[in-house]
């Protein structure tokens, strides 16, 4: 056996030796659930966990990705809002969780549920139809400042990070949010399809679900609500703060469970997912879907949670949509 083989080998021995010594490990099928229909960032993100929890035989149970798509995620958040305790019930949670709940649109809070690690960062991605007449991000500006009910904004669901990354480009630029004319899908894949069809005019979605239309032409993605510009097809676009305008919105992927995980179901799943962030294949996927690393386990994690919500409920209270 080659040195790394055993290397890896010893490895797999002191993780079963660590969950032995935690006293839980799956015992039936694992459910990942996901709020949205299949093809959007949220579905991706749970199919490449599951995909690599497999491949790297890091669960000896079956796992299944579950789609309960509708009313922004609610109908997901009820669902495993009724298996509480259950360890073999995992679900993706984006900013939608937090910025429904502010916004009146769910009733469902981060606090009714059990942080278990968050993933990473997913920025947005403003897109045209290539034949668009918009060709930069200061077009978009002038356009709605002329007049922001003229320009169809394509998002998935009220509350979503694609969402509010549309209300916080109108704050940023002088307007006011209600102006807005905003077209919500249930998934990014909806979003893309009706900016192809030119039943809408600008888009709001996450870098991955633009890329694809951008290499073939389709799509050009005029501005980036990142800190710094992404890489591959999208290396090109210039960030919102490249071209005058102050906005940078991270929009956070993470694994939270049912409310009431004992302590050693969620060490087991911070444990594990650490390991699945650990991959070679998890960075190329990283890389590949223009996703930014920001693992945290469960304490970290939760601390991370009361600061998004205090500051979201501070931008919202301010464009005067907060309802809690």
């Amino acid at each position: 056996m080659r040195l790394e083989q055993t290397l890896s080998a010893l490895a797999l021995v002191g993780f079963a030796a660590a969950a032995a010594a935690q006293g839980w490990s799956p015992k039936r099928s694992v459910e990942i659930v996901v709020g949205f229909s299949a093809g959007g960032s949220q579905d991706l993100t749970a199919r490449t966990v599951e995909r690599l929890l497999v491949a790297n035989k890091l669960v000896n149970v079956p796992i299944a990705v579950v789609n309960k798509a509708g009313a922004g995620g609610s109908i997901a958040y009820a669902y495993v809002s009724q298996r509480p305790g259950d360890g073999h019930t995992l679900m993706v949670a984006g900013t939608s969780l937090i910025n429904g709940h502010i916004l009146g649109t769910n009733a469902f809070n981060y606090s009714d549920f059990t942080p278990i690690a968050s993933l990473f960062n997913d920025y947005i991605a403003f897109s045209v139809n290539a034949a668009s007449p918009l060709r930069t991000g200061k077009d978009v500006v002038e356009r709605l400042k002329k007049d922001p009910k003229s320009l169809a904004i394509g998002v998935i669901s009220i509350g979503s990070g694609a969402h509010v990354s549309a209300l916080l480009l109108n704050k940023a630029i002088g307007g006011n949010a209600r102006d807005l004319k905003v077209v919500s899908f249930k998934a990014g894949t909806e979003v893309m399809t009706n900016l192809l069809g030119g039943h809408i005019e600008l888009a709001t979605n996450t870098a991955v679900l633009a890329e694809t239309h951008v290499a073939a032409g389709r799509v050009r993605v005029v501005a980036v609500a990142s800190p710094k510009r992404l890489g591959g097809a999208l290396a090109a676009v210039p960030t919102w703060t490249e071209q005058g305008v102050n906005l940078v919105v991270s929009n956070w992927r993470a694994i939270l469970g049912p409310k009431g995980m004992a302590a050693a179901q969620t060490a087991y799943w911070e444990t594990t997912l650490r390991r699945v962030t650990e991959t070679a294949e998890w960075k190329a996927d990283l890389e590949r879907n223009f996703w930014v690393d920001d693992f945290a386990t469960s304490a970290q994690f939760r601390k991370d949670l009361d600061k998004d919500y205090a500051d979201a409920k501070s931008v919202f209270v301010e464009l005067g949509l907060a309802k809690q």
